[in-house]
């Protein structure tokens, strides 16, 4: 009776630890909605500061700031304690506009606009009107504010409003961009901001745009009864661009001296930078082939614009968009692409190369910080492995490059004051982010923050493998899956291409998601996920994104299937059950595969696609096309309405009706295409999305796009 007992007790011993030891399986809540328990946590936001030794710390409505050496915290902002001393409406920080010592903040209520002085706990009402001010931005001595209202210029001084420019329209913006500059020349971080505030304090130099000659789209809101137009000017290939004027106004004498214009001249102004006296200018421009990039610079009390830097590339030029402007010399420093990789340049202002500091078969990401004293430049870059970013400094002469960063991964780093600190953002494909603050004289590192929550090992997540794939003429193409966690070689998968495929963008790092936990939900339902890089990714540099030039929707097909042969060889991979999916040019992607190589991808779902690059705006497209004009072959064969004869179904197609970026029409031409065809595909149209299913609607897309994988992929 008693060995009996013991025999029980042990049995009961191994349920129990086995029982314990079972990891539990994530939700589709937890892997697309941030459901709970969360996985992964948000990191503290950190700023850096003008003195040595002090960071910022932002959590929520609350700002700290932090001794770097003694790790002493001081309570510099708390929203909840100030709400006593503020007027009833003003329910939080929302515009987040604050000087770089968050001793002033700016509020908004009923579109009116409110400083408010920490030292004094003053605030004071700025403007009153019911005109909403935007990109409130703050002189350098933090004394003044300037914005753009009604597309005009004004400046802010303690509520003294200065009007700057007076002839604001529909089509007339002066310092806020014209919507194709926005999303292809200034960038979507600009916020359509324009104008850009001298070091003196004392001048803007801002960008006008005359939209007159730019034909408009019209999209269709359907709320109400009768509906609603919105009209909007955006070129598409061949299309007239916006005139652009650039100036620079004096605060005190509200004159406005014009530098230069791309009226009659069909080119592209952007960039423009102060020179540390606020004396001069310099500024880029772009022919609109988009293959000869120019730095001007002028003298504003003569204005006579001088080329001082010119790049010609056979394809096309970016602009240089990392140009720091050195503080103690007339020189500068620029990131160009020019010698077929990314790398660091040293030049003056008479045009003259002094040096090229970083050179070889690697790209520098960034400029991240560039210490005077010390004559140091910190930069990220992809030396070792272009699938990895690490943090290196080298001095002026460039001989000696200091790798920084250790863990291998993708590090983004934030350098304090005078290169002896830095903080660390980093991950890699089994480590989710991490905030590390680093000494880099001794090496030694601290975590501040870990966004893996305690119930992330609670989780069977699957494995991911980073490797390359390669194709017939010699690429390695990098590639990145996530596997079953309880992945079998016995068995069959299906298998799921994630893709974006545009020229420079890269998808395929060692580097833990940052968009939630989808990949890893639908590996832990049986269905591997792969990330592919085509050769245009900018893993190759500069020789490899020149192959899609006049190309495009040639080698992103050619080099997938190039991986779909590859996969074919796997034993565990199921062929009949390969599919693709992407956004925006993934769309693009999606919708090429399916169209020009249905035996090789069965299943897709395409969202906001572009069908046909006559439709999407010409900056882009031209860069990277020419006109339709000059590549009429081209664009025919980059339509994927050319190859949908070859299309066998398998398509979900979605798309937000009000979406300015890639407009619905894209989709309405594609569906007539496959209607016309007799072709069996679906379609969810999301009413008044723009470019990305956003909340409330946001849910419903990925359980779609969830039934649409289980339905076709899994039989369930």
């Amino acid at each position: 009776m008693l060995k009996l007992n013991k025999h029980i007790f042990f049995l009961l011993l191994i349920f129990s630890v086995a029982s314990f030891a079972q990891k539990e399986e994530l939700t589709f809540e937890q892997a697309y909605l941030f459901g709970i328990p969360k996985l992964i946590k948000s990191l503290p936001t950190i700023e850096t500061c003008v003195d040595d030794n002090f960071y910022f710390v932002k959590e929520g409505e609350k700002i700290k700031r932090v001794n770097v050496l003694t790790k002493e915290e001081r309570l510099l902002f708390d929203y909840d304690e100030i709400k006593s001393e503020l007027p009833s409406g003003f329910s939080s920080l929302s515009l987040g506009v604050h000087t770089k010592k968050y001793s002033k903040f700016l509020f908004e209520k009923n579109n009116d606009i409110y400083l408010y002085n920490r030292k004094n706990k003053k605030l004071t009402q700025l403007t009153s009107d019911e005109s909403i001010e935007k990109n409130l931005t703050f002189s350098p001595d933090e004394n003044l504010i300037a914005y753009t209202k009604n597309n005009n210029l004004f400046v802010n001084n303690n509520g003294l409003e200065i009007q700057l420019t007076f002839d604001g329209s529909d089509v007339i913006l002066n310092g806020y961009a014209s919507w194709v500059y926005y999303e292809e020349i200034l960038g979507r971080a600009s916020h359509y901001r324009a104008f850009y505030w001298s070091p003196d304090s004392k001048q803007i130099s801002f960008l006008q745009f005359d939209d007159t000659n730019v034909p408009t789209f019209t999209l269709f809101n359907a709320d109400g009864v009768h509906g609603e137009l919105e009209v909007r000017h955006y070129p598409k290939p061949g299309d007239a661009n916006p005139d652009v004027k650039l100036g620079v106004v004096n605060i005190e004498t509200q004159k406005i001296t014009w530098i230069d214009s791309t009226i009659n001249k069909g080119n592209y102004i952007a960039w423009s930078r102060f020179t540390n006296d606020s004396k001069g200018l310099l500024y880029q421009k772009m022919n609109r082939g988009q293959d000869t990039l120019d730095i001007m610079f002028t003298q504003l009390a003569d204005v006579n614009p001088k080329q001082i830097y010119e790049e010609t590339q056979k394809t096309w030029v970016e602009f240089l968009e990392e140009f720091y402007m050195l503080k103690s010399r007339d020189e500068f420093l620029i990131r160009s692409e020019v010698d077929g990789w990314h790398h660091i340049y040293h030049y003056n202002l008479n045009g003259k190369l002094l040096n090229k500091i970083t050179t070889g078969a690697w790209a520098v990401k960034d400029i991240a910080y560039v210490n005077e004293e010390t004559d140091e430049i910190f930069f990220h870059a992809s030396k070792e492995k272009s699938t990895e970013k690490h943090l290196y400094k080298t001095s002026f002469d460039g001989k000696e490059i200091t790798k920084l960063t250790k863990e291998a991964g993708t590090h983004s780093c934030t350098v304090l004051a005078r290169g002896k600190w830095f903080f660390d953002k980093w991950s890699s494909i089994t480590n989710p982010t991490k905030l590390v603050l680093n000494n880099v004289l001794s090496g030694e590192s601290e975590l501040i923050a870990d966004s893996k929550s305690a119930e992330f090992d609670k989780y069977k997540i699957g494995k991911v493998e980073l490797f390359t794939i390669p194709t017939e003429d010699g690429y390695d193409l990098p590639a990145k899956w996530f596997l079953p966690p309880d992945f079998d070689k016995s068995k069959k998968y299906p298998i799921i291409f994630s893709v974006y495929g545009g020229p420079g963008i890269a998808t395929v790092t060692n580097s833990f998601p940052r968009r939630g936990l989808g990949n890893y939900y639908l590996a832990e339902n049986g269905i591997i996920v792969i990330q592919v890089d085509n050769r245009g990714s900018g893993h190759f540099g500069k020789k490899g994104k020149d192959k899609m030039h006049r190309n495009l929707g040639v080698w992103e097909i050619d080099d997938l299937i190039s991986a779909v042969k590859w996969l074919r060889d796997k034993p565990f991979i199921d062929s009949n059950k390969i599919a693709i999916t992407g956004g925006s040019y993934g769309g693009y992607t999606t919708s090429m595969a399916l169209a020009r190589a249905g035996e090789y991808f069965k299943f897709g779902i395409a969202k906001y696609a572009v069908t046909d690059w006559q439709l999407y705006d010409n900056i882009y497209t031209e860069r990277f096309m020419d006109t339709p004009k000059e590549n009429p072959d081209g664009y025919e064969y980059a339509s994927v309405m050319t190859h949908v004869d070859s299309y066998n179904g398998g398509m979900l197609i979605t798309h937000g009706s009000l979406d300015d970026n890639v407009h619905m029409q894209n989709t309405m031409q594609l569906i007539d295409k496959l209607q016309n065809l007799d072709k069996e595909f679906e379609l969810m149209i999301y009413p008044n999305q723009r470019h990305g299913i956003r909340y409330p609607k946001y849910p419903h897309s990925m359980r779609l796009d969830i039934n649409f994988w289980f339905k076709n992929l899994l039989k369930k």
